[in-house]
């Protein structure tokens, strides 16, 4: 899933294509292999899911190519508009196997290779298949991180092109995960690229995928081709013929630093917000400030929740719960909350956060949503707060 075509366009200018792919029909060798390239992660979090593709060689019409579903362009008009909002083309790319091996081991991103067990006929068809789609009136295609990215664009060309030939096991994973836990599975929690996630999207990620939809993550896609059969009449033969290490990747120490982690940096900011809001306890009084502070952070962040649910096709910021604490209305009460004397009724709004981040807990207990722990911490300051907040308002405002 790595956005790396900047190199691979560079190394398409100086490594040209083999001039017989370059036309619209082309007869495969019986000795022509057809397989699926799986790729390691890597440092990056948009690397770290790994990446699919599929090869095709044949070494009699000196064809050694890859077809790659997981390249988008940056001179794209409004690029960083249409990728917040979820309307970012991607396209099918076909580049020379060697540049394409040599940016993946150069990253220390482990290759796999399954050749696939195809008899002639079906190795041309999804050849064909493969070269129509990459017309320009077919290659491009609106991603989705879930359902239509450069992972399951592998199981559902296969699926197109062999039919009812070909059938998938359920048992090549033994658990059942949902989105997100199969997100975690390859992030960190604790990291500030699955902080940021978590608060992002919603609860439509909290149910249990199937084994169909766990192959959004290139990894579960080689784990069903592995158990993947294909039907020959009277037997069921299996869909890899051999599994090919093209490339071991070396180990790499863990970099993270607990100091500058979500868990961290949210336990101090509570750690802050606590111990002010003691201080006002012992001292009858109000430190404004801080509650403008907390009404518009939580605020905004709220009106950014809403914006990627109603605004944007990313599917997987709908129905997120996180609006239970970083409420949008907060901003609007940013003015009465920063005077001396508000406003009698402002308690009650106070009462309604504190409601909000109870109906939060029983959304969390209750699997409803599953919300990043790094907000613990946050989320029991914001509470302690607004009951400081009830009780200051109850013995100092005057109805």
């Amino acid at each position: 899933m790595k956005l790396y075509h900047i190199l691979i366009l560079f190394f398409s200018f100086f490594i040209v294509l083999p001039a017989n792919i370059i036309a619209q029909e082309i007869t495969l060798s019986e000795t022509a292999e057809l397989s699926i390239l799986t790729m390691g992660p890597g440092d990056d979090l948009n690397d770290s899911f790994g990446h699919s593709a599929f090869r095709v060689k044949d070494t009699i019409q000196n064809i050694d190519v890859v077809y790659n579903y997981g390249v988008y362009d940056f001179n794209t008009p409004n690029f960083y508009l249409k990728f917040a909002q979820g309307k970012l083309l991607y396209n099918l790319d076909r580049n020379n196997f060697t540049p394409f091996y040599n940016y993946y081991s150069k990253q220390n991103r482990w290759i796999k290779e399954q050749v696939l067990n195809l008899n002639p006929s079906e190795k041309q068809n999804l050849f064909n298949f493969l070269q129509n789609n990459l017309k320009p009136e077919n290659r491009t295609y609106k991603y989705d991180f879930f359902f239509d990215n450069c992972a399951t664009k592998i199981r559902d060309v296969m699926a197109i092109v062999l039919k009812d030939k070909i059938s998938y096991q359920d048992g090549f994973q033994s658990n059942f995960y949902t989105f997100r836990e199969l997100i975690q599975k390859n992030v960190d929690w604790n990291t500030w690229g699955s902080f940021g996630m978590d608060i992002a999207i919603g609860a439509v990620v909290d149910r249990k995928a199937t084994y169909w939809e766990y192959q959004f993550l290139p990894e579960y896609v080689f784990k069903a081709t592995d158990k993947a059969k294909l039907n020959r009449g009277q037997e069921d033969i299996s869909l890899v013929k051999k599994t090919i290490n093209l490339f071991i990747n070396s180990p790499e120490e863990n970099k993270s630093n607990f100091f500058t982690s979500p868990l961290f940096i949210m336990g101090l900011l509570a750690f802050i917000i606590l111990g002010i809001t003691y201080k006002d306890f012992k001292n009858k009084i109000r430190s404004r400030w801080l509650d403008i502070s907390i009404y518009s952070i939580t605020g905004i962040i709220g009106v950014l929740l809403l914006l990627l649910w109603f605004a944007t096709d990313h599917y997987t910021t709908h129905n997120n719960y996180n609006l239970l604490w970083a409420f949008p209305l907060s901003l609007f009460f940013v003015l009465a909350i920063s005077k001396k004397n508000p406003k009698p009724w402002l308690k009650r709004y106070v009462f309604f956060q504190i409601l909000m981040l109870t109906l939060l807990s029983i959304h969390w207990i209750t699997g409803i949503q599953v919300f990043t722990y790094g907000l613990i911490p946050l989320l029991i300051a914001l509470l302690v707060r607004y009951l400081y907040l009830v009780f200051y308002f109850k013995n100092t405002l005057v109805r």
